[in-house]
């Protein structure tokens, strides 16, 4: 067991006398209808903007630069950059109405505002979560995260150094003391979750191919123990790395792993574990990208993967691999090293101009212990921006936690200069489309609904990317957005409602004002929720939303919407219809006289989406109108994509948009009650 030190060694007394001695806030369980204030901070207006690329630094210069920009944008909007290797962040640029003044050299901006700032609090590259105490200490003491070289080149002065003070091992330690000395300083209107690190890829490393499922296996059924020859790769002195990854990324069945063994020269056993134990920490290179499932078995889906490291005795002239792998997987094997670790510096200048509290706490065991006691010092209806460790687990985990707090979640920690966007004026529509009539007929009615729409930094980067697919608006799409970007990027909102065609409908990501569960939120509570909502929708005329409940107790499953749930959205919201997240498509209900549908969400492209909309429909008797509401993968579809499958689709199939669709839903069935 990792031993707990004492965090704060000679000299830390000043680092904690701001902290000390300063009663923390209870919690409350009454949250107001709607913010006083944005519920979102904004920094005002950007007139004049100091424009420089970073995709080509590294994380140690970004984290410098992100943290610049919090603190000196957090008076008025000056610096933005793009980290964008394409120009995503660059098409942004000219709705800011601000004018531009371009640098060649962003590290040039440091000695231009330098002024600005106190100086640097210099994180410990041994400690990684360092990183985000350095964060939240840059936003309450007005200075920049650094390295000590960068301080010195940059001739910024020393305000903290972290170097030292806290045990790499012991996470927990480290948020505790963050929790018990700086939150009190902390604003308590906005928490702030981003991993300290992020995992880079090495262009110039070459990988060989070790064995590649070609069929598309989604069920196990290819499930065995299979044998790799390694001896290849024994001969560089740095081990060899094995990496798994999805054979076909745009399905979601990607390699899974039930355990590995290791063999040298036919007798040694270097490595012997099963995915999630504490076997397999020494090997696992990189699992930032994967996922540990029920089965005990780590995997990886669409462009993730994950990578052993094995280090085999000098000499070693056979190397074979045993692994229990399964899905749709390929292995290729190395021998230098794929990848680095570096500060993650993204939504760092959001979290030091908010002054938020930056944490990093995996939602299950004692770091869970600890999330839930930070999420009970907010009131209700507070914003955790960023998102959690450990992929769809910690997402489903991390999301439960903050809704049984009454917190909903932003996904954000890619969201890039958020302090800019926030205060871009824009006309943002209060008033819901016009709704195309449709004859009722007896026939199958499809909705189509991309995902994702939570998750303001994809509404920044990858939605912008496939709505500019000259394909959109083709056919009718239901959009999720989130109506929180009318505080957090209302420019961004608008460009979407500006050029929205008749075929394209905004709907509310889920789960209305941020992604939450609402049937984890407490009695008490859910109203406060549903009341946020409520402003945002109107805010941004919305009346559909596409929501999230929690999952079954047997993890296969979601927990339909309840009484309680819809009658909190009917009295405080104006939606017309719910699509919740279901993905069998076999829920239809109106509790609280709201109509909410389950969606059906079949994996594969258009021609396998068009043959599993087939099979749904089998047992339809085509003696009423029947209604599908179709869930579309935003990371691997386009616009494109969209109009392949409504093409493919003839009789009985009516592709309309949402509103459309619970109109027609709501006729069907006041028919049946006459």
């Amino acid at each position: 067991m990792v031993s707990r030190r004492t965090l704060l060694q000679a000299g830390g007394a000043a680092l904690a006398a701001g902290g000390l001695g300063i009663s923390l806030p209870g919690r409350s369980d009454a949250a107001p209808a709607r913010p006083a204030a944005p519920l979102l901070p904004s920094f005002g207006r950007p007139t004049r903007l100091d424009v420089a690329d970073v995709s080509s630094l590294d994380g140690n210069d970004q984290l410098l630069l992100t943290t610049l920009q919090g603190v000196v944008n957090r008076r008025r909007p000056r610096l933005y950059f793009n980290f964008d290797e394409g120009d995503v962040d660059l098409r942004w640029l000219p709705g800011t109405g601000a004018s531009v003044t371009r640098h060649d050299r962003a590290l040039d901006l440091v000695a231009r505002y330098r002024a600005e700032t106190r100086g640097a609090i210099l994180h410990d590259p041994e400690a990684p979560d360092s990183v985000n105490v350095a964060t939240t200490l840059a936003g309450l003491e007005n200075a920049v995260v650094a390295t000590a070289e960068q301080a010195r080149e940059h001739r910024l002065k020393t305000v903290v150094d972290l170097r030292g003070r806290f045990d790499a091992d012991d996470v927990l330690a480290t948020y505790r003391w963050q929790l018990d000395h700086l939150f009190p300083r902390c604003t308590h209107t906005l928490l702030a979750g981003l991993p300290p690190t992020r995992t880079v890829r090495s262009n110039s490393v070459r990988w060989r191919e070790i064995a590649r499922e070609t069929e598309r296996v989604r069920d196990s059924s290819n499930r065995q123990v299979r044998t790799f020859d390694l001896s290849a790769e024994t001969a560089d002195g740095d081990g060899v790395y094995l990496r798994f990854q999805d054979s076909f990324g745009d399905d979601g069945w990607g390699a899974s792993v039930g355990s590995v063994t290791v063999t040298a020269d036919g007798s040694e056993v270097i490595a012997s574990f099963v995915p999630g134990t504490a076997a397999e920490a020494p090997h696992l290179f990189d699992g930032s990208n994967s996922s540990i499932g029920g089965d005990a078995n780590r995997f990886c889906d669409g462009d993730g993967y994950f990578i052993y490291h094995f280090t085999p005795p000098a000499g070693t002239q056979q190397l074979l691999v045993e692994v229990e792998l399964w899905n749709q997987y390929l292995v290729s094997a190395t021998t230098t090293a794929p990848t680095r670790v570096e500060p993650f510096p993204c939504f760092r200048d959001y979290a030091v101009a908010s002054r938020a509290m930056v944490l990093w706490l995996p939602p299950s065991g004692e770091t869970g212990t600890l999330l839930d006691e930070i999420f009970s010092r907010v009131t209700p209806t507070t914003p955790y921006a960023g998102w959690f460790s450990n992929d769809v687990a910690g997402e489903w985990g991390g999301v439960d936690r903050a809704s049984r707090h009454g917190i909903e979640v932003v996904p954000a920690d890619f969201y890039m200069n958020g302090t800019v966007h926030a205060g871009v004026p824009a006309k943002i529509s209060d008033k819901a489309r016009p709704r195309p009539k449709a004859p009722l007929r007896n026939r199958v009615y499809l909705t189509l609904t991309v995902g994702e729409g939570d998750n303001i930094q994809y509404c920044q980067r990858r939605m912008r990317n496939i709505w500019d697919d000259p394909a959109r608006g083709r056919v009718p799409v239901n959009w999720t957005v989130s109506p929180l970007l009318a505080d957090i990027g209302p420019a961004l909102l608008a460009y979407y409602q500006a050029t929205a065609t008749d075929n394209d409908l905004l709907i509310a990501g889920p789960s209305g004002a941020g992604y939450t569960y609402p049937g984890s939120w407490p009695e008490g509570t859910l109203d406060s929720y549903t009341e946020l909502t409520g402003h945002f929708l109107r805010r941004t005329g919305m009346d559909l939303v596409y929501a999230y409940n929690p999952r079954n107790a047997a993890g296969d499953g979601w927990i339909p919407f309840d009484e309680r749930v819809v009658r909190s959205y009917r009295e405080n919201t104006p939606l017309r219809g719910i699509i919740q997240s279901w993905e069998t498509g076999d829920l239809q209900s109106r509790p609280a006289g709201i109509p909410v549908l389950g969606n059906f969400f079949p994996q594969g492209k258009a021609a396998e989406y068009r043959d599993a909309l087939l099979r749904h429909i089998e047992g339809w008797d085509r003696a009423a109108p029947l209604f599908v509401a179709g869930a579309v993968n935003a990371w691997s579809w386009t616009p494109s994509d969209i109009a392949e499958l409504c093409d493919l689709l003839g009789e009985p199939f009516e592709v309309v948009r949402g509103d459309t669709f619970f109109d027609l839903v709501n006729r069907t069935e006041a028919g049946s009650r006459q």
